[in-house]
């Protein structure tokens, strides 16, 4: 069994999703919820399915990241799942779970990735730019932002009429699929 640890900064819908489709498999156990908001959306969520939630502000998690390093492999975590999670990863993290850190990004990276590059901003960046196509990258994480290695890509078109919030909306669906889909192949 492969215990997984979700990071999320929002509302949480993709650990929802998580939780929901690894429910009663015996090869994955959610562990825990890690974010950096307590007013994030996602600790309701988790909450509603019994996970424990461990809230780290962006201070916590770059003073104490070898005291939350420690924590997660008392825990036994295998995997760290980025699902919305807004903060640089701390460069001791990724030595310490080295490809065990997976992140989700909401466009065919390399296209769209980097700082800043996250939610809305991509999605309005795709429109304003009139691609043709656009998808979500599951990818693992290293050093620099969105560029570790890629482990699935899956792609939708992208019709003249659609707006940013329309093409939101299809991501959403390729995230709701194909996460647990990489997530199964990693494990």
């Amino acid at each position: 069994m492969k215990n997984i640890a979700i990071f999320a900064s929002g509302e949480g819908t993709n650990a929802e999703n998580l939780f929901n489709y690894f429910n009663n498999d015996k090869r994955v156990k959610i562990k825990l919820v890690v974010t950096n908001s307590d007013t994030a959306g996602v600790i309701a969520r988790a909450e509603k399915y019994k996970k424990n939630v461990q809230i780290i502000s962006k201070t916590a998690l770059f003073e104490y990241t070898s005291q939350i390093i420690e924590f997660l492999k008392t825990e036994k975590i295998d995997i760290i799942v980025l699902a919305g999670f807004l903060l640089k990863i701390p460069e001791q993290f990724i030595k310490a779970f080295p490809n065990q850190i997976v992140n989700i990004h909401p466009s065919l990276l390399p296209a769209y990735g980097g700082k800043g590059m996250y939610g809305m901003h991509v999605h309005n960046a795709v429109i304003n730019n009139k691609e043709s196509t656009s998808g979500v990258t599951i990818h693992y994480v290293n050093e620099e932002y969105d560029k570790g290695e890629i482990i699935l890509q899956a792609t939708c078109k992208i019709e003249d009429e659609d707006t940013a919030e329309m093409l939101a909306s299809k991501i959403r669906k390729l995230e709701f699929e194909f996460l647990p889909k990489a997530i199964e192949q990693i494990i």
